[in-house]
């Protein structure tokens, strides 16, 4: 039960380097770039920025897995017999089994190769790097170590870079660590070399993605020696060429029925007392191949097919036919968790208010389908029997402006598509958490589009800074029946940046100060704030804080450009949380549960915090829902599972079924 570890080189902690130091180690200038000259110099040096492999799928490769085995060989043996005794049909027979045996495999496998090479082609093709003192577009693959290297949103990062400036940068790095949301990048000095790869805050990493903002960075490593590169030399380093106990089982039989084989020929010859003979030896040949399966091969080549083109049916992909049967010697499976247990599709499930309590809202994904029901119980003492639906579009005056605040304090987009082979499928463009609010903005019918065509106005915006950790916006509303237009300020962020921004809190239709006649302080407050919000964190949510305030123009301020954003955010109203999260896959708890009656143990192997991790391990039923995740040995960093010897991990009474905060090398 111990590790296996790949042996990889020792990896540069640039995490811990000061931008001069990384700049000084690669000589380089982070205001001039390299020269033309120095960049080839390096890429002779280093090589091409690309993924090593073996050229690509090789057909040859492929056939000559289906033939060489000792089965088929004895067969070509059988086939050469046939014909020398000739005996036509029988070789002919025999002939077109290997033949059909060689297609039907060479058809999967060539197939599933050429997917997987698609897959793996699916790179940022260029970058923008400073050259010559001069910003420039080169191809992505002759990007050297020490180049500077230039991120906005959207592009595909072309290497391992140690940033040294960033602006409101936010990259998805699912792809190495399973986190589900996108991760703040800073210049901040990291000080343990062993620091967990979704820690290094001031790094970016070869094939992850820019989601909001921009930075510049030093290239510290490029090709196999990135990250992504590590998990393809770990990879490529798995013996291909091991058979699977079904292969071992056929080929010692092939030996034996050759031996046999062998066997009844002697006993023909002796028969006839070893005198040589056309007939005896056609009737010793064909003795011979009577007792070779020649149709085995077929059904055991057949068999398989048919599991392939189940699973593909289910977005599979097996490259070898082979690998299908281990699948039946199963024990342990270790899964990741965005994208696989869950649905890498951010969605709010819960909301509380300070006057109604906590809501539920129901749906997953980015269709705008799902029901708000307010529950449990509210600070004034009211009790609600059962779940009450809020009707789309209808609520407490608090309801609504809390459902605004989160439609219109938000930048991203949902769009439905009108192509008929998607048949409508609703997509998002934008941050995951603006996303999740959008779509909540939806199922209570006050879309962000519905409410700018009522007359809402975007005045100003002072959008996101990883500094402050909120943001605001400046709309005037349109006249209506409750009263003429105004001017509101809307704002969401991370709950103790906007509390501190806040100076009362919404109660029902009346605004309270936090600090009240009543004796009620900011510390009464505070406490009562966070122990909603861990109840929220408890369940593995992310919490989001909204608030808002009238604001009143001075006359003479431009609106658009001469607003100061410390002045605009103060006296802000407390209207409620938000939690988000990542939800499972609806037929994750059900597939867990299979495993566990088939005997096979379910592992989470994730980038993300033990709390998260563990929350959606109990939603899915890999660890039981009464464990105290904090104190059992089945829920593990991966620092604390790496650091164990194979003795330590011998001596467990079980593996972890959780280890958070991985590594790719510890996946």
């Amino acid at each position: 039960m111990g590790k296996k570890v790949v042996d990889l080189e020792p990896e540069t902690p640039y995490h811990t380097f000061t931008v001069d130091q990384t700049a000084k180690h690669y000589t380089t200038s982070v205001v001039e770039g390299l020269s033309s000259a120095d960049a080839a110099a390096r890429l002779k040096k280093y090589g091409a920025n690309e993924l090593q492999g073996d050229g690509g799928v090789k057909w040859y490769k492929v056939l000559w897995r289906q033939v060489a085995n000792a089965l088929v060989v004895i067969l070509l043996i059988a086939t050469v017999l046939a014909f020398a005794t000739g005996d036509f049909a029988e070789g002919g027979v025999i002939l077109f089994i290997i033949i059909m045996n060689a297609a039907i495999g060479f058809w999967q496998e060539f197939n599933a190769e050429q997917t997987m090479e698609a897959l793996r082609n699916m790179s940022s093709p260029t970058s923008q790097v400073i050259r010559d003192e001069t910003r420039c577009t080169i191809p992505n693959n002759q990007a050297v170590p020490g180049d500077i290297m230039i991120f906005e949103d959207g592009d595909v990062i072309g290497a391992d870079c140690r940033l040294f400036e960033v602006f409101n940068l936010e990259t998805d790095e699912a792809l190495l660590t399973g986190e589900s949301l996108p991760v703040q990048k800073n210049l901040d000095l990291i000080q343990s070399a062993d620091e967990a790869l979704g820690d290094r805050l001031n790094m970016v990493f070869a094939s992850t993605t820019v989601v909001k903002g921009r930075a510049k960075g030093i290239v510290t490593n490029t090709g196999m020696k990135t990250q992504i590169g590590k998990i393809a030399t770990t990879l490529m380093s798995v013996d291909s060429d091991e058979q699977t106990p079904l292969q071992k089982r056929l080929n010692r039989m092939a030996y034996f029925v050759f031996l046999a084989a062998l066997v009844l020929v002697l006993i023909v010859f002796a028969v006839h007392n070893f005198k040589y003979s056309k007939e005896v030896a056609i009737y010793a040949i064909s003795v011979s191949i009577a007792i070779i399966p020649e149709g085995l091969v077929a059904v055991v080549t057949l068999t398989m097919a048919f599991g392939v083109s189940r699973m593909a049916e289910v977005k599979a992909i097996v490259r070898r036919l082979s690998s299908l049967e281990s699948l039946g010697a199963v024990t342990n499976i270790c899964s990741d968790k965005t994208g696989t247990l869950t649905q890498s599709k951010m969605v709010a499930v819960r909301m509380w208010f300070p006057s109604d309590g906590f809501y539920r809202i129901t749906g997953t994904g980015f269709v705008p389908e799902g029901d708000v029901f307010r529950q449990g119980e509210s600070t004034d003492g009211k009790h609600y029997e059962q779940d009450e639906q809020i009707p789309s579009g209808t609520g407490s005056n608090h309801y609504l402006r809390m459902i605004q605040t989160a439609s219109l304090c938000n930048m991203s987009e949902l769009r439905r598509t009108q192509h008929p082979e998607t048949h409508g499928e609703w997509t998002a463009i934008g941050d995951p958490t603006e996303i999740a609010l959008q779509v909540l903005a939806y199922k209570a019918g006050l879309a962000k589009p519905d409410l700018v065509a009522q007359g809402f106005n975007l005045i100003a915006e002072f959008p996101f800074d990883s500094s402050v950790k909120r943001m605001s916006v400046l709309y005037q509303t349109p006249e209506s029946h409750m009263g003429p237009s105004e001017h509101l300020i809307f704002m969401k962020g991370a709950t103790e940046r906007v509390i501190g921004c806040c100076n009362y809190w919404r109660d029902g239709d009346n605004e309270r100060p936090i600090n009240s006649e009543k004796g009620d302080s900011r510390v009464e407050f505070e406490a009562m704030i966070t122990e909603k919000m861990n109840t929220l964190a408890e369940k593995g949510l992310r919490v989001l804080t909204l608030a808002y305030r009238k604001f009143h123009p001075v006359v003479g301020v431009d609106l658009v450009h001469g607003l100061v954003r410390e002045e605009v955010e103060t006296e802000m109203v407390f209207l409620g949380l938000v939690g988000i999260y990542d939800p499972p896959r609806a037929e994750s708890r059900p597939a867990v549960l299979s495993c566990y009656q088939a005997g096979v143990r379910v592992h989470m192997l994730t980038g993300d915090h033990p709390s998260t991790a563990a929350a959606i391990a109990k939603e899915v039923a890999i660890i039981p829902e009464e464990l105290d995740a904090a104190n059992s040995p089945l829920v593990m960093t991966a620092g604390q599972f790496d650091s164990m010897t194979d003795e330590e991990i011998d001596n467990l009474a079980e593996l972890p079924r959780v280890v958070a905060r991985c590594s790719p090398n510890t996946k």
